[in-house]
Parts: C-alpha cells; sequence; structure tokens
C-alpha cells in the first residue's frame, strides 16, 4: 500500500515539474513577441520553432546557439530592467 502511494506521488510531482515546464516554455513564446507579433497564428509559431530546430541540425549549430544565447540574456536583462522601472513607477504614483 505505501509503494502505490509513493508511486502516485512521485507522478504527481514528474506531472508538476512537466507543466511547470510547459508554462514557461509557453512564457517565453510570449516574452519573445511572437503571439502578438504572428496574431496568435499556432501554425506560424510551430513554423518558425521547426526552422530554429532545423538550424540546430546543421553546421551552424554552435554559431546559432551562440547568438541566440546572447540575445536571451540581453532580452532577459532587458525585461528585468524594464519590470524593475515599471515598478518603480507604481511605486512613486
Amino acid at each position: 500500500m505505501g509503494q502505490a502511494r509513493h508511486d502516485k506521488r512521485e507522478w504527481q510531482v514528474k506531472r508538476l515539474e512537466r507543466t511547470r515546464q510547459l508554462i514557461e516554455l509557453g512564457g517565453l513564446v510570449v516574452k519573445a513577441g511572437l503571439v502578438e507579433l504572428t496574431g496568435d497564428d499556432r501554425a506560424v509559431i510551430l513554423g518558425l520553432l521547426v526552422e530554429a530546430a532545423a538550424r540546430l541540425r546543421t553546421e551552424d549549430r554552435e554559431q546559432a546557439l551562440t547568438l541566440w544565447r546572447r540575445r536571451g540574456k540581453r532580452a532577459f536583462t532587458q525585461d528585468a530592467l524594464t519590470q524593475g522601472s515599471d515598478a518603480h513607477q507604481t511605486a512613486r504614483h
């Protein structure tokens, strides 16, 4: 009986981790502006992601990863600065 409970708990933890991962990945799609820029066209968004995956299968993989990593880090930094500025503006008003 205890093993069954443990297995169910383990399954629930894995499911929650997977759900969190999917939510975070969806958030990145939104943060990148893809939802707004594509009019929430899921086929276009998937096409963009498929195109990126295809590029990662080429000899340009490392160059693409380096470029995209830099851009992503800059976007995270800019977002943090913008959110900090927004919070500061809200606190002042």
